[in-house]
């Protein structure tokens, strides 16, 4: 089956500051939660995917990667140290021991899977547990792009449709934008993480269909062309921007002429540039 986004994370100094913005922007926005190692979020949740504001807490105790353990506790500290934005894309699994596996024999990840706990709140405020496990990829020619799957082990404590209820309409994900200055060189990493053939809508982009969604590899020029304003690193691959569907750009446009969001309309979509939004290009476009 194709895999589908289970969420993006989006690595930003101040996580309160980014919170407000993300309400600007019509979205509902969760709790702040901790991990145990330090990092702390505030999560956008959507039918089966979500958007993952996250910051390194005081306090935070990161392991370091080791040779066959990730640390996403480190990666998001040493993104943090050069930039903010759209960090690390995460495919959902249904068994990341056996997808771990399968990176290893691909090459793309020797490292053993990581599990853990967190408290979560339910909408009336109450606590809840939540378990996760995660298999991380990595290409070496992206070291600012992160790549994992994640498998849910109490999806019931973790969605509900009260969460899932904003201002500006949203129902989902549609798409991420990874650039690099050569996307054919992300090919070969891209297929065997995702599974998916890409198919090539312009000369040199690529695309990956992922289950309702889709990744797109494009060129530096070509991001800042389709998402107005974007923060790239002209000599590695790294993401951008991503697309939001929602019910009505028209009536989001006014809500964000209320809220004095900037945006520019890029043919039928509405685009936030990075400069306006902690260094990743926000999109919308209708829902089909």
């Amino acid at each position: 089956m194709t895999r589908r986004i289970d969420h993006l994370v989006i690595a930003v100094r101040d996580l309160d500051k980014a919170a407000g913005l993300y309400r600007r922007l019509g979205f509902q926005v969760g709790a702040r939660n901790r991990h145990s190692w330090g990092t702390e979020n505030r999560l956008v949740q959507f039918p089966g995917a979500f958007l993952e504001l996250i910051t390194v807490g005081e306090g935070a105790q990161i392991p370091p990667h080791e040779e066959s353990r990730f640390s996403f506790g480190a990666f998001v500290r040493d993104y943090l140290k050069d930039r903010e934005g759209l960090a690390m894309l995460v495919l959902d699994s249904r068994d990341a021991k056996a997808d771990a596996a399968f990176f290893a024999e691909k090459g793309i990840g020797a490292f053993e899977p990581f599990h853990f706990e967190r408290t979560g709140r339910k909408p009336d405020g109450s606590e809840t547990k939540v378990a996760f496990s995660l298999a991380f990829a990595a290409d070496k020619a992206a070291p600012k792009a992160g790549f994992f799957v994640c498998q849910q082990h109490n999806p019931e404590n973790f969605w509900n449709p009260a969460f899932q209820v904003h201002e500006n309409g949203a129902s989902g994900l549609a798409a991420v934008a990874l650039a690099a200055p050569e996307p054919d060189r992300c090919k070969s990493f891209l297929r065997a993480f995702t599974g998916v053939v890409p198919t090539s809508p312009a000369l040199h982009d690529l695309s990956f269909r992922l289950s309702d969604a889709h990744l797109d590899v494009m060129t530096p020029d070509d991001a800042a062309e389709s998402y107005v304003s974007v923060e790239a690193e002209l000599d590695q691959p790294c993401f951008v921007a991503f697309t939001v569907r929602v019910e009505d750009v028209l009536a989001l446009s006014k809500h964000l002429d209320a809220a004095e969001v900037p945006y520019q309309h890029v043919g039928s979509r509405l685009v936030v540039p990075a400069s306006a939004a902690f260094g990743v290009a926000v999109a919308f476009e209708a829902t089909q």
